[in-house]
């Protein structure tokens, strides 16, 4: 009987997962944390500058978010230092040779629908870190802090299966009480 039920749970537990995930390229905006990287102008030297600055955000944040297991978890890490980003970016603005600085918030606003590879991000208000740049009139530049979707440079990516995390801890707790 005990075999019956480990089947059956495990059966419901697929087709769960295959039922949620029949739409799995068009998510809720309230599972994603954004950033926002707002450059100065559309002068070549803003935009390269707004680079610089991403890439030193990015490398800042990377092991900040990279064992976050919710949405808020990552807004609080983030929320907490954002005068550590802003300093990260004014520095980055001022060791070429801008005298302008950056404004670092983390916001809700609205974005337009945007595709980053399979995934669809439909338009919508979503949470954001938002860094301006100056007068952030400029081109920007975007991703996905949470679930770390631009933020998976180098070769410590680990990929989970949460179904097979979810049967390896049922089998656990029925081996336990077995016991």
């Amino acid at each position: 009987m005990k075999k019956f039920c480990i089947s059956l749970m495990i059966i419901v537990i697929i087709l769960l997962s295959v039922a949620c995930g029949q739409d799995s390229k068009t998510k809720e905006s309230t599972e994603y944390l954004r950033i926002h990287i707002r450059a100065n102008s559309n002068s070549e030297e803003d935009q390269n500058v707004k680079y610089a600055v991403k890439e030193a955000v990015v490398n800042y944040l990377t092991p900040i978010v990279a064992d976050c297991k919710t949405k808020s978890e990552a807004t609080e890490k983030i929320s907490l230092r954002s005068d550590d980003i802003r300093y990260i970016a004014d520095e980055i603005l001022k060791a070429n040779g801008f005298e302008y600085s950056s404004l670092v918030k983390v916001c809700s606003e609205e974005f337009p629908t945007r595709v980053y590879e399979d995934l669809t991000l439909e338009k919508g208000y979503y949470d954001a870190l938002i860094i301006g740049l100056g007068k952030a009139e400029g081109d920007n530049w975007w991703c996905v802090v949470y679930p770390p979707l631009c933020f998976t440079s180098g070769g410590n990516v680990k990929y989970r299966s949460k179904i097979l995390e979810i049967i390896a801890e049922f089998k656990q707790r029925m081996q336990s009480e077995d016991i």
